[in-house]
């Protein structure tokens, strides 16, 4: 991989959207890992945008409206500086898992609904957050395609889509950017999904790069794992000792290579092709920092290949959600 720099935007789709190769996966400041401050999170992505990532990934159901509210708030007068991503799809079911609704209608509503919380007139990229299987995905596909046509967003994007459900929806209407988690640690599904995505021309944006924290290294006992983490398979007693064991020799790597584990998860991602991007989320200013020296982390082939053989592909314990949740994703 060729060295970059915070000024380096790569396409996502083809038909003229870009966003830098580090992005801000917004999620974790609406509580998801850990309780956040509200303040404290507005000037993380205000400081985020002056490092120049610019590329902020929220969506309705972080929060249920918190997170949206919250990015709204923080790129009030730097609105021209962003690329501006949220997602719509996920609906909340009271003492169950989250459900799914693609229906036309609601496309509709729930784009209203985000463009108000986050106070802007436009949504540069509007994804499909879990495909509903009760409704074709041309009829939702559609119903975007008229929030295109109606002005209120730019771009189309999918979240967990199969192959066969992106071919069917980019027939539609162009498909800019499918977002699935890709780490390696996990990464069987997403690049399956990219022999798609790279056929098509359409951009790839990796979510949980760093396996949901495992890959910074500090998670290194069972009994640091809480909160949305311990619901996660792979942090789970009977899986958390072969993933420890898997992360502990990519910290080897990471020192060999003289930077943090973290930054060398994000390069081997940016490392598998310049049509992906990663939204990494944090809820610190300096883990923001330290994410972007990945960007001068250089991946020789030799590099790659022992990385492939420290964690090999499926080498990881646990899937990717709980039960219930994997039955929404990668549909």
């Amino acid at each position: 991989m060729t060295d970059t720099t915070t000024d380096e935007h790569r396409p996502l789709g083809t038909h003229g959207l870009a966003a830098p190769a580090i992005g801000l996966g917004c999620m974790p400041l609406s509580g998801v890992y850990g309780t956040a401050d509200d303040a404290a999170s507005q000037d993380l992505i205000r400081r985020a945008i002056d490092l120049g990532v610019t590329h902020l990934d929220s969506a309705d159901m972080y929060g249920w409206g918190h997170n949206e509210t919250l990015v709204g708030g923080a790129i009030k007068g730097r609105r021209d500086k962003v690329v501006l991503a949220t997602k719509f799809g996920q609906v909340r079911r009271e003492g169950g898992a989250n459900g799914v609704n693609g229906h036309p209608d609601y496309v509709a509503q729930a784009c209203d609904a985000s463009l108000q919380r986050l106070g802007v007139d436009v949504i540069d990229l509007y994804y499909q957050h879990r495909v509903d299987p009760a409704v074709p995905i041309e009829d939702t596909v559609g119903a975007m395609a008229r929030l295109v046509a109606q002005g209120k967003v730019r771009y189309l994007g999918l979240s967990e889509a199969r192959p066969q459900t992106i071919r069917r929806a980019h027939a539609v209407h162009p498909i800019a950017a499918v977002q699935t988690e890709y780490s390696v640690l996990y990464r069987a599904e997403a690049e399956e999904t990219r022999q798609t995505t790279r056929a098509l021309g359409i951009g790839f944006v990796a979510y949980s790069p760093l396996g949901r924290g495992f890959l910074t290294g500090t998670i290194t006992e069972l009994a640091q794992v809480d909160g949305r983490r311990a619901a996660h398979p792979r942090f789970q007693a009977e899986n958390f000792a072969q993933n420890r064991a898997l992360v502990a020799r990519f910290e080897a790597l990471a020192a060999d290579k003289g930077c943090t584990p973290a930054q060398l998860a994000l390069a081997w991602v940016l490392a598998q092709g310049s049509d992906v991007v990663a939204i990494p989320g944090t809820r610190s200013q300096q883990r923001l920092e330290e994410n972007l020296g990945a960007l001068r982390v250089t991946l020789s082939s030799d590099d790659l290949s022992c990385i492939a053989e420290a964690i090999p592909r499926g080498a990881v314990a646990g899937t990717r959600y709980p039960a219930a949740a994997m039955d929404a994703v990668y549909r």
